[in-house]
């Protein structure tokens, strides 16, 4: 891959600790990262390593202890909340094991929200679900609720929503965790594909190794810093 100059996510330092006990405990101690458009990374490791932890870090859910986290050259822990939040409506999106699909509103009112809360008119926010929705398979689906919809469908009405907005960097916690392993191989098919055709930078944290192994770099999460896997 031809690596553009600027990454999309660039982590410089990261260390996050916090106080158990009268004791401070490092859950992140020195995370130093770089992921390009088009490119795939992979984060394995044990429960309670704090790979949940970084992602929150990246997206700017949590607060590190030092260290910069920067998204298309933006540096999130120097921004207001307002701006936080922009930023991950048009910059990020995230998947994780569980959809967390509103179940009241359909497959398309579903994937299309991230554009309704950016203020996108309903029309063309609605426009543009159906444009992901077909893209991720469900384009027969948009008017199905999630109770109606199969694991991975469900998944991929999520897919659809964390794209929505043509982000710059997918962050997915887990995002295949809870399918079974024919369904879960679908997903990710799905999203390396899309990683590519879309040109995203894409960070998975996963349990299943077969997964990991997929992307284009896999590291490991261990002792507070990441290893090659």
């Amino acid at each position: 891959m031809n690596k553009p100059h600027q990454p999309v996510v660039k982590v410089q330092g990261l260390k996050h600790s916090y106080v158990e006990k009268a004791a401070s405990v490092d859950v992140l101690t020195d995370i130093n990262l770089e992921i390009f458009a088009g490119e795939s990374v992979s984060i394995v490791g044990a429960s309670g390593s704090g790979k949940s932890t970084l992602l929150n870090m990246l997206g700017g859910l949590d607060t590190p202890t030092r260290g910069q986290v920067y998204i298309d050259g933006q540096d999130v822990h120097r921004l207001s909340e307002r701006k936080k939040g922009e930023l991950r409506n048009r910059k990020m999106g995230f998947i994780y094991q569980f959809h967390h699909l509103l179940p009241e509103f359909t497959a398309l009112e579903n994937a299309a929200m991230p554009l309704l809360v950016g203020r996108t008119a309903a029309k063309e926010a609605a426009a543009e679900a159906e444009k992901v929705l077909t893209a991720v398979g469900l384009g027969h689906r948009l008017q199905h609720k999630p109770s109606e919809l199969s694991g991975g469908e469900r998944q991929r009405v999520a897919i659809a929503r964390a794209i929505v907005s043509k982000p710059r960097v997918i962050l997915a916690d887990e995002p295949t965790g809870n399918l079974d392993e024919n369904t879960a191989e679908q997903i990710q098919d799905l999203l390396l594909s899309l990683t590519q055709d879309w040109n995203l930078a894409l960070l998975v944290v996963t349990h299943d190794l077969s997964f990991a192994r997929r992307c284009e770099r896999q590291l490991s999460l261990q002792g507070g810093a990441l290893h090659p896997l």
